[in-house]
């Protein structure tokens, strides 16, 4: 959850058409904007549903509009706002998986932990568990975990090194980082992910955030007031 959220205009890629790169469609939904994507192999139509949020309705659609085979719901983290829609894209595509790294298990079913308590929300159980350095593949394409913490305990990025796209959920924004004032959050945790393992990727990497406009890694290293190379 930033300060300032804005809509993720630039992660809305062309056609669905053949390309070996990743095809990407970025909705910012709900009371924070939070951007929900949809991440499909061009070659097998198969794709994730990555952080959907409330009133996830225009990400359902898109999916069946490209006639795309949804394979697991993938979570950068489970905050209120990045879970809202998982029972609305479970009515639509019934038994979809839920992916999460395992530190965050239990929180999808817990509105203490989600954040939610004041509006409980809670989902099913996670089906897979992800750890640092998994490979997940979707189609042809395989994207790698890397868990950066610090906004979260279970935060993750996840990268897919030939296209140079990094989905960084609310660890790096344009700009700015995510909240380390909720519970769970740690800045020093927060400012080690970035340092250590986001910065640590190439400066031309693509940055598709939780919230608010793509942005690059060279960039933040850069600009980035919070967390300066």
């Amino acid at each position: 959850m930033p300060g300032t959220p804005s809509s993720p205009e630039s992660a809305r890629s062309p056609g669905l058409g053949s390309s070996s790169d990743p095809w990407i469609r970025g909705f910012a939904l709900g009371p924070w904007q939070t951007n929900s994507y949809i991440i499909a192999d061009p070659a097998t139509k198969t794709c994730w549903i990555i952080d959907p949020s409330f009133g996830p309705e225009v990400v359902i659609d898109e999916v069946r509009a490209n006639r795309l085979e949804p394979l697991a719901i993938v979570l950068t983290h489970a905050h209120i706002d990045h879970i809202a829609g998982i029972a609305d894209v479970l009515e639509a595509f019934p038994g979809l998986p839920i992916w999460i790294h395992t530190a965050e298990a239990q929180w999808p079913g817990n509105p203490l932990l989600n954040l939610s308590d004041a509006m409980p929300i809670t989902a099913p159980d996670p089906s897979r568990l992800l750890n640092h350095e998994d490979a997940l593949d979707l189609g042809t394409q395989r994207w790698r975990v890397i868990h950066t913490p610090g906004h979260s305990p279970g935060g993750i990025t996840l990268y897919h090194e030939p296209s140079g796209t990094a989905i960084v959920g609310d660890t790096l924004f344009a700009g700015s980082i995510g909240r380390t004032d909720l519970p769970g959050g740690d800045f020093e945790v927060l400012e080690k992910s970035i340092r250590d393992r986001l910065y640590k990727l190439p400066d031309s990497t693509t940055c598709l955030p939780g919230h608010g406009p793509q942005t690059t890694i060279g960039e933040e290293k850069r600009d980035n007031p919070f967390v300066p190379a």
